[in-house]
């Protein structure tokens, strides 16, 4: 039996690189023929979903044992010259399961999307409602330090230790300092 990490590696190597290798060389060939283009994008199709399945499967027969090596094997099977294992199972296993289920899949993949920009929108509401909380607790907070600085430099030139340290002038809360400005122009108004 291989290492797990020896497994992976070749997964990765034979099951992705190389055959990515020959789908780039066939691509860029000044001829190429529609099988070989069929051949290699029928191969990433079944990759995908095997892929996609792969990580549900892990959890129900991931323990048992060789199971990366029979993952291993099936890679080599599906792009391998002699057995041309992907037009097999492209033809007998997934073009009749995806074509018979065709419509469920599209409808099931656009209410997936209409769901995740409704999430991606709530989350990104809550976000800028939170931080504009954050701002104005951090605005706060720095409205009651310069309270307290100003104080401090008050009570030393009352003392006559630091005449010459500048001091800031005392800056109110700021929320409130906003609105009783307002309430006071709103209410001047109204008396005129």
């Amino acid at each position: 039996m291989l290492g797990d990490f020896i497994t992976r590696c070749l997964i990765l190597l034979l099951g992705y690189a190389y055959p990515g290798f020959e789908c780039y060389k066939t691509v860029e060939r000044n001829r190429v023929s529609n099988e070989e283009l069929r051949f290699w994008c029928q191969y990433w199709i079944i990759v995908a979903f095997f892929t996609v399945t792969e990580n549900f499967a892990d959890i129900l027969i991931g323990w048992l044992p060789m199971y990366g090596e029979m993952k291993l094997a099936l890679f080599i099977y599906l792009w391998y010259p002699k057995t041309k294992g992907t037009t097999n199972v492209y033809e007998t296993v997934l073009r009749p399961y995806v074509s018979k289920h065709e419509y469920d899949f599209d409808k099931m993949f656009r209410e997936w999307g209409v769901r995740g920009w409704d999430l991606a929108i709530y989350y990104w509401k809550n976000c800028t409602e939170l931080g504009q909380a954050t701002l104005w607790q951090f605005l706060d907070y720095l409205a009651a330090q310069s309270k307290k600085i100003s104080s401090k430099n008050s009570s030393k030139k009352k003392d006559g230790k630091d005449p010459y340290a500048p001091s800031a002038p005392p800056l109110p809360d700021i929320r409130s300092a906003l609105f009783d400005n307002y309430e006071s122009n709103f209410s001047g108004r109204k008396k005129k």
